[in-house]
């Protein structure tokens, strides 16, 4: 899975986007490229260098993210003679590619030059000094301005230290089937005012259309953040709580909203309403919903992200003209319909530069090629992702891209939510998916499940930074 943001959209960004995921780390050291500032370095006249780009490759062909490198590479290598630019994708689930990419790092006979970084994990790995500030460099750079300010926030740690250049982000909703919705007579179009509203209809559909799953959600520890992001955190923003309380710093680990959200996922595999357990609890599962059942129109409602129809572009894994005229994008609805009356989770992605790179001044050059108006263009249009850049959000060959729901998705920005900037959140989201899957598969109760997480928090942030609602 993909995509992962800190922050809160500004109004000006987000009229552009309508029309169109411990301690203080030194200061650079400008690499062993030889410049004490890398926004200095020119164009990196050392000749024979390789610079390596690692990056996740997960899924079936064509990767666009693969595409959109070599294209940079290209660009990049016929600007900077004698210096090559090596890609090195890591074919691994999202944990495991969060795993391999952080043990890489560790030592500077591995690390990468250039890596692709999911922005929640960016204060964390910042904080292990895995990851080499940009502050100077940003602040030299004319483009940096482009890049909305919510973007530029989840590049950012704790500290203030900026750690990458956004390429990515995203909204969440729901995707019906129009067709199976009339055969179930259910309204077209539809916009749930409430979890009932969902849950009735994905019971309508289970009782008028046999064959079908009524409701899809990554709900297993193998589809890690997905997991946590766009199913758990999904339900929980939409109630009264929060997953941290940043007006006590503390992580909320029980309250009402945190036990019904998990209600809701017990309602669902308990009425027999969502996918079978094998479908569903294994790391390919996110392609299996898009790139086989969807297409096939065997999904009655899916919560997913925006990003989603860009798998049935023509040049797509799984091309499929009428996939977002079969399929709809609707808001999600908050609990009880209660004010703003709908919800959605916004995250990123990110390049950052390794702190053991051995060519931190031609990374910081490589990102700025990759990530500028035409290369970012091409990679958000094709990748179906919602561009970081307001300039890109602007242009109507963006905003009225085929096949895609970017201004739909866009609208949600105006309530959406970001995952806690909090060095610790991804273990504590670790615990979430092991409470979302034992929910799903019956192994333990909702009760059940918040208290085990309650208590492993405690273990993991200490019990004085947690707190009952």
């Amino acid at each position: 899975m993909r995509r992962h943001i800190v922050g809160a959209i500004s109004s000006v960004a987000l009229s552009g986007l309508l029309v169109a995921g411990c301690g203080t780390t030194p200061a650079s050291s400008g690499g062993s490229d030889g410049n004490s500032s890398k926004a200095s370095s020119g164009n990196g006249s050392s000749s024979n260098q390789t610079i390596t780009v690692a990056y996740q490759q997960f899924g079936q062909p064509p990767y666009f993210n693969a595409e959109w490198l070599q294209q940079s590479a290209k660009e990049f290598e016929k600007d900077h003679p004698g210096v090559t630019v090596k890609l090195e994708p890591i074919e691994a689930s999202e944990n495991d590619f969060y795993t391999k990419i952080d043990l890489m790092m560790k030592s500077a006979s591995t690390a990468p030059d250039v890596v692709t970084e999911d922005t929640f994990l960016i204060n964390a790995d910042g904080s292990a000094g895995y990851l080499e500030p940009l502050n100077k460099d940003v602040s030299n750079w004319a483009d940096w301005s482009q890049f909305d300010k919510s973007m530029q926030a989840g590049s950012t740690a704790a500290d203030g230290s900026i750690y990458g250049v956004p390429f990515s982000t995203d909204t969440r909703g729901l995707y019906y089937d129009v067709n199976i919705f009339k055969q179930a007579g259910l309204p077209v179009p539809w916009q749930p005012k409430s979890w009932n509203d969902v849950l009735n209809a994905a019971k309508a559909i289970k009782a008028k259309v046999p064959g079908v799953i009524p409701f899809w959600a990554q709900v297993g520890k193998a589809t890690g953040e997905a997991t946590t992001m766009q199913t758990f955190e999904m339900l929980l923003y939409g109630t009264n709580d929060t997953l941290y309380d940043s007006s006590t710093n503390k992580w909320v680990v029980q309250s009402p909203g945190f036990l019904d959200s998990l209600n809701f996922i017990h309602t669902v595999f308990a009425d027999q309403l969502g996918p079978s357990l094998s479908q569903v609890l294994n790391a390919q599962a996110g392609n299996v919903e898009v790139q086989q059942l969807m297409p096939a129109q065997k999904i009655g409602i899916a919560l997913d992200g925006n990003w989603l129809p860009g798998n049935w572009l023509p040049n797509g894994p799984t091309p499929w003209p009428d996939g977002t005229k079969d399929y709809q994008l609707t808001a999600m609805p908050t609990e009880n319909g209660q004010s703003p009356g709908y919800t959605s989770m916004s995250g990123g992605w990110a390049l950052s530069i390794a702190s053991k790179s051995q060519h931190q001044n031609l990374a910081w050059q490589f990102i700025q090629v990759a990530t500028n108006k035409q290369n970012m263009e091409w990679y958000d249009v094709h990748q179906g992702n919602l561009a970081p850049r307001t300039d890109v959000a602007k242009d109507p060959s963006y905003a009225n891209a085929p096949g895609q729901f970017f201004k739909q998705a866009t609208s949600f920005v105006k309530f959406t939510h970001f995952r806690p900037a909090n060095a610790q959140y991804p273990s504590v989201s670790t615990q979430i998916q092991a409470a979302v899957e034992a929910v799903a598969t019956g192994s333990e109760t909702p009760q059940q499940a918040m208290q085990q997480y309650a208590q492993s928090v405690q273990r993991i942030v200490g019990a004085g930074k947690t707190e009952t609602k």
